[in-house]
C-alpha cells in the first residue's frame, strides 16, 4: 500500500525536535491533496525521513493523535483522519513550520490580486519601491465552510513576480515562498493585537460589526535581512488564540 509522503524540514537544534517534526508533519497533512494516500509511513521510516530518533518521532505522532489528525492501529499502521478538523488554538514556538501549520488546513479563496501602492505603514519595509504585488484571500473551515480569517499579503516585487496565484489557493504564502519559489527564509517577526471588526472584516468573517478579532502582522525576511512579505491577517476572535513560547537562551 502506498504511503503518504510528508514534506522535508531543516531542524533548528534550539527548539524541541518533536515539536518541529509534529508541526512539519501537521502542515503536510493539512495541505495534502485529496488524492494523496491516508496511510503514513512507519515510525522508523518517518524518523529516518526527519533525521530524528524513533522516540522523538513517537512523541511527535502522539501530539497529532491527541489533536485528532491521525489514528494509530496496532499492526495496521498510522492513518490520516480524512475528516479531521483544523484545531482552533494557534501555537507558535519559533519555527517557520509552525507558521505554515497554523495557516494550513483551510479552504482558501483568492478575492483579488494585482499591484498596489505600498501602504504607508509598510513603506520602510520596501525601500525605493512605490508599488508592490498584493494578494487578498479569505480562508474558511474545510468542513463547515465558516470563514475564519482574511489575509492581505504585500510582496517584494521581484518575489511577487515568481508567485503563481494558483498555488495560493492550495498552500499558505509562507509555504509557497519557501517550497515553491525557493527563497530561504531567515525569520518571521509577528505582532498580534486585539481589535474590533471593521465593516469589511465583519462582512467577510460573518460576524457582527465591532466583534473582537485578532489583528496579526507578520514580516518575513530573507537571509540578507530584506523583507520578502508583509502579511496582515484578521482572525475571528472566537476561533483563535495565540500561545508564544520563548527560549530562555
Amino acid at each position: 500500500m502506498t504511503s503518504f509522503a510528508p514534506d522535508s524540514i531543516v531542524l533548528n537544534r534550539k527548539l524541541p525536535l518533536w515539536y518541529q517534526v509534529s508541526q512539519s508533519l501537521r502542515a503536510s497533512i493539512l495541505g495534502r491533496s485529496p488524492q494523496d494516500p491516508l496511510r503514513l509511513p512507519t515510525e522508523e521510516q518517518l524518523a529516518g525521513h526527519y533525521g530524528v530518533s524513533v522516540l522523538t518521532m513517537r512523541q511527535a505522532l502522539k501530539e497529532l493523535e491527541d489533536e485528532g489528525l491521525i489514528t494509530r492501529h496496532r499492526r495496521r499502521g498510522t492513518f490520516i483522519e480524512p475528516d479531521a478538523r483544523e484545531g482552533a488554538p494557534v501555537r507558535l514556538l519559533g519555527s517557520v513550520d509552525a507558521i505554515v501549520a497554523q495557516q494550513s488546513g483551510m479552504t482558501t479563496r483568492l478575492l483579488e490580486h494585482g499591484t498596489t501602492p505600498v501602504p504607508v505603514a509598510f513603506a520602510d519595509h520596501f525601500p525605493g519601491v512605490s508599488t508592490v504585488p498584493a494578494y487578498h484571500r479569505l480562508r474558511s473551515d474545510e468542513k463547515t465552510g465558516e470563514p475564519t480569517n482574511h489575509a492581505r499579503n504585500y510582496l517584494r516585487p521581484d518575489i511577487g513576480a515568481r508567485v503563481d496565484v494558483a498555488d495560493l489557493e492550495r498552500w499558505p504564502m509562507t509555504k509557497v515562498l519557501r517550497d515553491v519559489v525557493g527563497v530561504r527564509i531567515s525569520r518571521i517577526t509577528d505582532s498580534v493585537q486585539a481589535r474590533l471588526a471593521d465593516p469589511e472584516t465583519a462582512r467577510l468573517l460573518e460576524v457582527p460589526l465591532l466583534s473582537p478579532i485578532l489583528h496579526y502582522t507578520g514580516i518575513t525576511y530573507d537571509e540578507e535581512g530584506r523583507v520578502l512579505d508583509v502579511a496582515v491577517i484578521h482572525y475571528r476572535g472566537d476561533r483563535f488564540s495565540f500561545t508564544v513560547t520563548l527560549d530562555a537562551d
